[in-house]
């Protein structure tokens, strides 16, 4: 009787394991195809691996990372709320007048404002800014958005790489490790830099002959008011002082010992009570609504479904599995571990959206750690991974959210980005930075 207890019980993990493999290969293939919802894939999957007895109702909650979905709701309202007040068409504004709309000049400032803006919020809000604003300075220089419109893209993904809150691969990363904002940025920085000056240097090379405009054209550029732009100064104020405290909230989360995403929450509550404070009642709820309504549910509800789908696999044993064949590879060596981390997970997040890439990544590298000597050891291979996948996402237009928007305003405007036309700059922009990844690992550790 106690054989076939055990018989029956190995039966059905073999089957749960068959299930968990068959719901996330089904759920990739749909995201992959582009034909539904990916918040509606997520949590239809979710559902199933509860439904089928893959995961139990309570054992789903506790793959959950709900210190991440704080994270980026806090950061989504912190943004939405600064975006009111006009401070990013300022600096765009001010950095085009600063190079005298010199076209060149333009395209420089452009990038480094694009960069600098997706380290320190998600680079979907960045570009989202910036690219309007873009194209507005642009048609007044008479000029073609297109080679502006693209080195943002690059910009806003090799910006993004360099801290916990610039990219949602970061944020999965960081949330799984209890990795501060400060040992990102002191990680990734100085390559983030370097790739950042490479490849501006590089476009700004390549398209110096082309970027011209006349001087009726730059002086209306040089008319335009950057105060204008600001259309509230009390609120820019206020979203400043939030902001700037949030970051270093950040920096000293190891000190106080607080999750980022409680601080991202707190941030956020402090800057709606300040942003809606001495409003009359039905004032006040309709600016909070205004500003929950401005959250990318559809990503809070993606990471949710994800989170359930990913730990399906890991409680199943598929994740250790791949771990181990991962190592088997590898001969267990650590800087065949990390570059080819590196490198798959460059070319796996120009193909498919790197943030259910690195979802599933992060358990099975965890399976890999005792058998390397520790979480110290590992961390060249989930430095790796970060720049891998933050910089795998320049490799094609639906490599990162980031690219997919720019690609759809720049099509609204009348200059469409085609998946071709684009990857004849992207995959040469994601190898080069690859490429500089692997060099600065190997000097780095090794």
């Amino acid at each position: 009787m106690h054989f076939f207890q055990m018989l029956q019980e190995y039966m059905q993990q073999d089957t749960n394991k068959i299930l968990a493999v068959s719901v996330f290969a089904i759920c990739y293939v749909v995201l992959f195809s582009e034909k539904v919802n990916r918040a509606i894939v997520a949590i239809l999957g979710a559902g199933i691996m509860i439904f089928t007895g893959v995961l139990s109702q309570t054992s789903a909650l506790e793959g959950i990372d709900f210190n991440t979905l704080s994270l980026l709701i806090g950061m989504m309202i912190i943004i939405g709320t600064a975006e009111r007040s006009g401070m990013f068409e300022y600096v765009a504004i001010y950095g085009a007048k600063k190079v005298k709309a010199n076209p060149q000049g333009l395209l420089v400032v452009l990038a480094l404002v694009t960069a600098f803006f997706s380290a320190f919020l998600d680079n979907v809000t960045t570009v989202l800014l910036i690219a309007p604003v873009t194209i507005q300075i642009t048609k007044k220089l008479k000029l073609n958005p297109y080679p502006y419109l693209i080195l943002e893209i690059f910009a806003s993904n090799i910006g993004g790489t360099a801290t916990l809150i610039g990219d949602p691969p970061n944020i999965l990363i960081g949330s799984a490790l209890n990795l501060t904002f400060m040992d990102f940025a002191k990680e990734l920085t100085p390559i983030v830099i370097t790739a950042l000056i490479v490849i501006v240097a590089l476009f700004e090379m390549l398209w110096h002959k082309d970027l011209h405009a006349d001087e009726q054209s730059r002086a209306a550029i040089m008319q335009m008011n950057e105060n204008d732009a600001i259309r509230s100064y009390g609120l820019l104020k206020k979203s400043l002082v939030v902001l700037f405290a949030v970051i270093i909230g950040f920096i000293t989360a190891e000190e106080t010992g607080l999750s980022n995403g409680s601080i991202a929450l707190f941030g956020a509550a402090l800057l709606l009570l300040l942003y809606t404070a001495g409003k009359k009642h039905a004032d006040r709820d309709q600016k909070v609504e205004q500003i929950f309504s401005n959250i990318d549910w559809t990503t809070i509800f993606f990471f949710t479904g994800l989170f359930v789908i990913v730990y399906g696999l890991e409680e199943n044993g598929i994740l250790e599995i791949m771990g181990q064949k991962f190592l088997e590879v590898t001969n267990s060596e650590l800087p065949k571990i990390t570059f080819l981390t590196l490198w798959v997970s460059a070319v796996l997040s120009s193909i498919v959206d790197n943030i259910p890439f690195v979802a599933t990544m992060i358990p099975m590298l965890k399976s890999m750690e005792e058998s390397i000597g520790g979480r110290e050891v590992m961390m060249p291979a989930w430095w790796a991974l970060s720049l891998g996948a933050c910089f795998g996402g320049n490799g094609t237009i639906i490599g990162a959210s980031a690219n997919v928007i720019i690609a759809g305003i720049a099509a609204k405007e009348g200059h469409p980005i085609k998946f071709i036309s684009f990857m004849k700059w992207s995959v040469p922009v994601m190898l080069l930075t690859i490429l500089l990844a692997t060099i600065w690992l190997k000097i780095q550790y090794f």
